[in-house]
């Protein structure tokens, strides 16, 4: 939506928003090949607050089905596939939660000025963000049936840090908190994987095949491409995003 600036757009006095509007729709009509569509200031700030929260919930229904089918013995993977086969229904991947700078951020503004109202769009947030605590439960558990079973401390391999696949972003990423965390227990030793970068001021990097051959555990965040043709036989593997299918 075209406007000049929608975070002044509350102080602009009579139809100074609309002309400031007017102005950004002539400046950027002199580059944009899309279509421009004209709104005051407040509807385009919102419009962009509701496209991410939109993502959120969406993304929180998938998540909240792998819950679901984690507790009745369902492969939510199989589940979404079968589901999806109806012409008007289309459910997103579970992951390990909700990160980036924008989608685990923006709902919050809507929420936090209209507590009442916003009823969806935070427990959307809330499924999301306990989504990662989850994913730590499950780990924690395999990792104390591993130790009991073999009489010592399992290796773990974390594969992924990013927010989602195939980028190098880790602003607000599920995936770099939870091999954090799990980093930060020392009955674990942990293999944090991420292809797309080679350092971090935080974590050693690992390369995925030589954490592939360290780890008794493998536990897979992101479905980056380079891990989606890894034979993991042999191994223990958590798939929180869908690269095996189980």
């Amino acid at each position: 939506a075209a406007n000049w600036g929608a975070q002044n757009g509350a102080y602009l006095p009579g139809d100074a928003n609309h002309d400031a509007t007017e102005k950004a729709y002539e400046f950027y009509s002199l580059f944009v090949k899309g279509t421009l569509h004209k709104t005051d200031a407040k509807t385009a700030e919102m419009c962009k607050l509701v496209e991410n929260s939109y993502r959120d919930v969406n993304i929180a229904f998938a998540n909240e089905l792998s819950l679901i089918c984690d507790k009745a013995d369902i492969n939510v993977w199989e589940l979404i596939e079968l589901a999806n086969k109806h012409p008007r229904v289309k459910i997103l991947s579970p992951g390990a939660g909700v990160g980036g700078h924008c989608i685990a951020v923006d709902p919050w503004f809507i929420v936090s000025d209209f507590r009442d109202e916003a009823k969806i769009i935070r427990t959307a947030r809330e499924v999301n963000d306990y989504k990662s605590d989850w994913v730590i439960e499950k780990i924690n558990d395999t990792a104390g049936k591993y130790e009991k079973e073999n009489g010592k401390n399992p290796v773990i391999a974390c594969f992924g840090l990013a927010f989602k696949a195939d980028i190098d972003d880790l602003r607000e990423s599920p995936a770099l908190r939870i091999t954090k965390k799990m980093a930060g227990n020392n009955f674990f030793y942990i293999l944090p994987v991420e292809p797309n970068i080679t350092e971090h001021k935080d974590l050693k990097i690992f390369d995925y095949n030589d954490a592939l051959v360290k780890a008794d555990i493998i536990v897979l965040l992101v479905a980056h491409k380079e891990f989606k043709n890894i034979d993991f036989s042999g191994k223990i593997v958590l798939d929180f995003c869908g690269i095996t299918k189980k």
